[in-house]
């Protein structure tokens, strides 16, 4: 492989990483935050803020809904939107589109998925909360990428890669888990009509026809529907993704040639005139010609994924943990100790025992292999950063749970735990990664 197709792959891996470190740094903050706020003489104004009522409303029709469900079911649709991009990307031309590839994240997902539910089904019993087994099961690819960073050139970039294409499928899991058991009385009609309009732009994408703005309204339309079905309305997200295509409609030579005949011309009139604050209709032109062929070049999933990045990043994730990261640390009567303590277990032991036995399974069997320069002790901190679910944990235990003691218990077992995982990850892989001269 020449060393143009390796910067090829390894530069939007390598944008990806710092995005979501620097997105992890502000994530931790605004986390600390809502604790701060939450523990403070300001906590009712605070928790109070999110639970005001925001309400959109049309002859015949209304939504309403207060602050933090907007957020939860409307911003957080876009980090699904987002989610599925990656999926789809990953799927057809990245780390999960080959099998030999794809064999370790997959079963480390799966291990990362099955055991720590079952756990925290086992050790829950008899104990009010069951229905959150879903809580321990996800990763947050932000924070785990962040603390890498901080091993600096200990860690392999293999394992970096590894992380990724983990998470990747396991968010999907986390979505599969979310439509399927989260779900609750379900509206087929509604269910029905944004399937079918999902189909229509998936059929629409596939005969090579593809409207940003025809997309835009059938996305919202398929999310109202979504949330007036019963189903958790990010999963439209997830599945108006999915039709989005990755096709590109210019090639890089095409555009090399194009564009460069735009700028020559450009610059032929530039010669043609003094140079002044105000561009020639002629420039103008130009410029609109390049800015559309330059959208063409890339496809529109990559554009969608490169500018829905930041925002999710630094807006979206930032507003989801104000809003339900605040949590009052006091263990009262009220509390439910119990739930907090099994579910902090069942992200650190259930993720590790998960994905390192079943990542070590599937080496063994070769059906998978370890990537370049990682050996199983690193694996076994990449396991330990697997339990540090927090931004999914916290959507997943919105969903779960209706009462405030059980939600604000499972909050402190998921910060808990998290915390937890994210040292003992750290720890490991510092202690066992050789650093790089």
């Amino acid at each position: 492989m020449n060393k143009s197709s390796i910067k090829f792959i390894k530069e939007p891996i390598n944008q990806f990483i710092k995005l979501e470190t620097s997105s992890s740094i502000i994530l931790f903050g605004t986390t600390i935050a809502a604790l701060v706020l939450a523990n403070s003489p300001l906590s009712q104004d605070f928790l109070g803020f999110w639970k005001e009522y925001i309400t959109f409303s049309l002859p015949g029709f209304e939504l309403s809904k207060p602050i933090y469900k907007w957020i939860n079911d409307g911003l957080m649709a876009i980090f699904f939107f987002l989610i599925g991009l990656e999926i789809k990307r990953e799927v057809l031309t990245g780390e999960l589109s080959h099998i030999k590839k794809a064999s370790l994240p997959l079963f480390a997902a799966v291990g990362g998925m099955i055991i720590p539910a079952a756990l925290f089904t086992i050790l829950n019993k008899g104990n009010a909360g069951g229905e959150g087994w879903g809580i321990p099961m996800a990763a947050d690819i932000a924070f785990s990428l962040g603390i890498l960073t901080l091993l600096g050139k200990r860690v392999p970039p293999g394992i970096k890669v590894f992380l990724m294409a983990f998470a990747i499928i396991d968010d999907l899991g986390a979505v599969l888990v979310i439509a399927f058991f989260y779900s609750t009385n379900l509206i087929w009609t509604n269910i029905f009509v944004g399937l079918g309009i999902i189909v229509i732009l998936g059929l629409l994408t596939r005969f090579n026809y593809y409207s940003k703005y025809l997309f835009f309204i059938a996305g919202m339309i398929v999310w109202i529907l979504f949330l007036k079905s019963g189903i958790h309305a990010t999963i439209a997200g997830v599945l108006m993704a999915l039709t989005i295509p990755l096709q590109r409609k210019t090639n890089t030579l095409s555009f090399y040639r194009k564009s460069k005949e735009h700028l020559d011309a450009f610059i032929e009139e530039c010669d043609e005139k003094e140079e002044t604050a105000v561009l020639s209709k002629k420039q103008l032109h130009i410029i609109d010609d390049l800015q559309e062929l330059t959208e063409t070049t890339s496809s529109p999933l990559q554009n969608l994924e490169h500018h829905l990045h930041g925002w999710v990043s630094y807006l979206i994730m930032p507003l989801f943990a104000l809003a339900n990261a605040g949590v009052i640390f006091s263990f009262s009567g009220d509390s439910n100790v119990a739930l907090s303590v099994n579910l902090a277990i069942s992200m650190i032991i259930g993720n590790f025992i998960g994905i390192f036995t079943f990542s070590w399974l599937s080496i063994k069997l070769n059906i998978a292999e370890l990537p370049q320069n990682v050996g199983f002790k690193q694996l076994a901190g990449v396991s330990f950063l697997g339990g540090l679910g927090f931004t999914m944990s916290l959507f997943i235990n919105s969903l779960a749970y209706s009462d405030t003691v059980l939600i604000d218990s499972a909050k402190m077992g998921i910060l808990i735990g998290s915390t937890i995982a994210g040292i003992l990850g750290y720890v490991t892989i510092r202690l066992t990664a050789k650093k790089e001269e």
